[in-house]
Parts: structure tokens; sequence; C-alpha cells
């Protein structure tokens, strides 16, 4: 009742203003809405009908607003609920698989690409799933995507570049890395990377480089000292393409280079041996790796020597070589068998068996022993003991070689080489593992797969015995 007066008193107040102004307001106004069209209104009736019109378009204007925004809030409560139904999905795929459940892990993560195909994280993780699967196309394909999508995110382009590499496609996997290192060149992880894989596919001169460029970063202590052991590997690799190369002059200065940062590294002194060789300079040769063996006392250096010697044909010198190093340390029985040993291998029996009889060491330790032992014992006709040591044995053979053994992994190898072929460490490979097993590495190591023996040509097997 109370709405229906107040109504009535409006429309009566309306009338009442109305009905006043347009008195207070006579004559009319022509309106022309078109050629030969036009009516009259008084100003009263224009105003009103000019407010209402505006009031009409307001309200228009306002509920166009209100639309647009129903309509934008619909949206973005869509792609909220979206988002949260990727998350959940991604989430539950990452537990998955940290959970060990790969398979499920899979079907999660692609339902969230599903929904969501440039979600990043997303395909990083799946792509990653797949590389320890060993599906690497499908890595690299999840990668790339991600890549196309974020072409500056460092960590896709790292996992991208990982893919790469362990599916062997180290060139691709060299340029991604390059990529890295043009948004970021003082990454770390992409430098240790590229530095490895050039490592992997010998090409020392870019690894060297890179090395330089590592060892100016701000590393702790321990890794510095690492790196820089490392650096001298690779300026003796490179010094070593050089010499195979026919560029002497070039290898010489990597290795006195090597050298100057660690006097203990023994692959630089042969490498300048070989280099003096490969001039004729022979008797140089002969002098340096003297200078050496009587700093280092190495008796990698003396096998050098003995080769040398022999392939002069002064069998002499080296058993006074030897003699003389035994005469300095006469209880040494690496330097007693490695003697006996020249002397069998010279064909001179009863100095091999009256030095080798008397020795202890070697024989705990190394089956060759007794195959030298039997050997000597046949030809002085002492069959019994022949036999013993034959058993000792196992086989035997005329042919005797006693392998080099790395101090780090143990890795036996007939052939020396200034880096192991297994742990891929500088400078480890010793004549006999009691002499120099406790001594500290020195070199870093990189991954070791694929690393192969590098040794010069002539020094191949120091050890044979005939």
């Amino acid at each position: 009742m109370f709405k229906l007066l107040i109504t009535i008193f409006l429309i009566s107040a309306g009338v009442f203003i109305y009905s006043y102004f347009r008195e207070l307001n006579p004559g009319t106004v022509v309106v022309h809405t078109g050629p030969g069209a036009e009516f009259e209104l008084s100003p009263v009736t224009l105003v009103l009908i000019s407010m209402a019109f505006g009031a009409v378009l307001a309200t228009l204007v306002v509920g166009l607003q209100q639309t647009a925004h129903l309509i934008l809030n619909w949206r973005s409560n869509r792609l909220v609920r979206r988002k949260e139904k990727v998350d959940t999905l991604h989430r539950d795929g990452t537990h998955a698989f940290m959970s060990k459940r790969t398979i499920e892990a899979i079907t999660l993560l692609e339902k969230a690409l599903a929904i969501d195909p440039n979600r990043v994280d997303s395909l990083l993780w799946l792509g990653n799933i797949y590389r320890s699967e060993q599906n690497y196309p499908e890595a690299i394909r999840l990668h790339q995507h991600a890549q196309r999508v974020d072409d500056r995110n460092i960590e896709v382009l790292l996992e991208l570049g990982k893919d790469l590499e362990e599916a062997k496609r180290y060139e691709e996997a060299l340029q991604t890395l390059q990529k890295i290192l043009k948004i970021e060149p003082d990454n770390l992880t992409a430098l240790i990377r590229k530095r490895n894989l050039n490592i992997r596919m010998e090409r020392w001169s870019d690894a060297l480089e890179i090395q330089h460029r590592l060892l100016k970063a701000n590393l702790p202590t321990p890794e510095k000292q690492s790196e820089a052991a490392l650096l001298v590997g690779c300026m003796y690799e490179v010094g070593r393409q050089l010499l195979e190369r026919g560029h002497p002059d070039k290898a010489r200065r990597y290795f006195r280079g090597a050298i100057k940062k660690d006097r203990s590294f023994l692959p630089a002194y042969i490498g300048m041996g070989e280099i003096l060789l490969h001039e004729g300079k022979t008797k140089e040769a002969v002098e340096i790796l003297k200078k050496v063996y009587s700093r280092t006392r190495s008796v990698i250096i003396l096998h050098r020597l003995e080769e040398l010697y022999l392939d002069q044909g002064e069998p002499s010198e080296i058993i006074r070589v030897y003699q003389e190093a035994l005469q300095q340390d006469p209880q040494n029985p690496v330097l007693q068998f490695y003697l006996g040993k020249l002397y069998y291998r010279l064909e001179m029996v009863d100095e091999s068996f009256d030095l080798l009889s008397t020795i202890e060491g070697p024989q705990d330790h190394l089956l060759d022993y007794h195959k030298i032992m039997a050997n000597l014992y046949l030809r002085k006709q002492h069959f019994e003991e022949a036999i013993v040591e034959l058993k000792k044995a196992l086989s035997f053979k005329k042919r005797v070689i006693v392998p080099y053994i790395c101090t780090q992994c143990q890795q036996e190898s007939v052939e020396w080489s200034g880096r192991c072929r297994r742990c891929a460490k500088w400078n480890t490979l010793t004549a006999l593992p009691w002499l120099e097993a406790g001594q500290a590495a020195t070199s870093s190591t990189i991954e070791p797969d694929s690393v192969r023996t590098v040794p010069y040509q002539g020094i191949a097997s120091p050890f044979e015995t005939v």
C-alpha cells in the first residue's frame, strides 16, 4: 500500500512539474528527422525525451560492461580450473615417477600436456623420464618443443643437450650448449659439459681453451685444484696430437707448459723425449729421461730408457742404469724384478735366475713372475721346480708381458699411455701396483665412456720379454 501511494505521489508530482514548466516555456520546437519529415515538440517535452534517451543509453552501456565482465570472469574461472587440473596431473605425475611408477607418471604427464601442450615443466619432466628409459628420440622431441615455447630457458637447453649427448649426437649437443653460452657466457655447467664433449671427441685444443676459461671462474679451492690438474692433461693431449701430426716444435711448447704446471707429470717428460727422438737426437732424449728418473724415481722412465738403449744396441748401458738405481735403493724388489726381467730378455739366464730367485714381493702379486721363473728352471733343467712355477702361473707362454696398472682403478694395460682408458685420469699408470699405489691422484676425471688409450709409437710394450 505504501509503495502504491509513493508511486501515485511521484506520478502526480511529475505531471505537476511538467505542466508548470510547460506554462513557463510556451511555444514549440520543430524537429527535423529527415527530408520533408518534421514534427513539433514543446521545449519541456524535448528535454524529457533527451533525458530518457540518455538514461536508456547509459543503461545499455552499463549493461554491456557488466556482460563483458561476466564473460571475462567466466573465462578466467575456466582457465583457473583448467590450470588447477593441469597442476594436479603434473604434481601426481612427478610424485609417481619419484615413487618408481614410471608408466603411471608418463600417463599423467601426457594427460597434463593434452590439456596444456605448451606447459614447459611438464615437457621437461616427461622428456627426462623418456631419457631415463633410453627413449632418446621422444625425449629430444619433447625438449625441442619446450625450447620452441621458451627459447631462452637455460634448463630446457641443458636437458636437450643431455638428450643429444646420450643419444651420441655429439655435434648437435655441442650446438645446444653453444646456444646456452650465447645467452649466458659464464654458465659453468654448460662450459664443463662442452669441455667434456670436446674431450670425448678428442678435440683437445677446444677443450684446452674452455679449461682456461674455467680456471678463471670463481671456483672453490678443491675444484680449482682438480680443474688445474685437468688443464695439464689437456695441454699434454694437445702436444701429443701435434707431435703425431708432424709438428714437434708446437708440441714442445705444450709439453713444456704441462711440465711447468706439474713437475711430476711423466707423460709430458716422455713426450719431450719423443720429440728429440723424432728429431734424431737420441742421446739428448736419453739424457733428459735419465734426469727425469733421478728426479722422480719412476720405473716408467726406466722402461722407456730400456727400449731406447736396446733399440740402439747398447744393452750394457741400460743394465748399468738399473744397477746404479739398485745401488741407491738395494732393497727395492721392483727394481730387482725388472733388472732380472732384463737379464732374462737378454738371454742372461744365470744372472736372471740368481737375481729373481732371491727377491721377495713380485711373486705374491704377479703371475708373470712365475712364467719367467718356470722358463729359467727349464733352461737349467730343474724340471720339478719348473712344474711348480708353471702350476702357479696356470699357463705358460714363452712371451711374457708384465702389464701396466692404473693406481686409481686397477685397470691393466700392456701399453703405456698418458691417460687411463677406464677412469680417464692422467699420469696414473705405474709399473707395479705396490710401488706407487699410495700416490695421490693429481688429475681430474671426466665421464669414462669411450676413453681409449693413446700411447706413443715405439713404447707400446716395454715389458715384453722373449
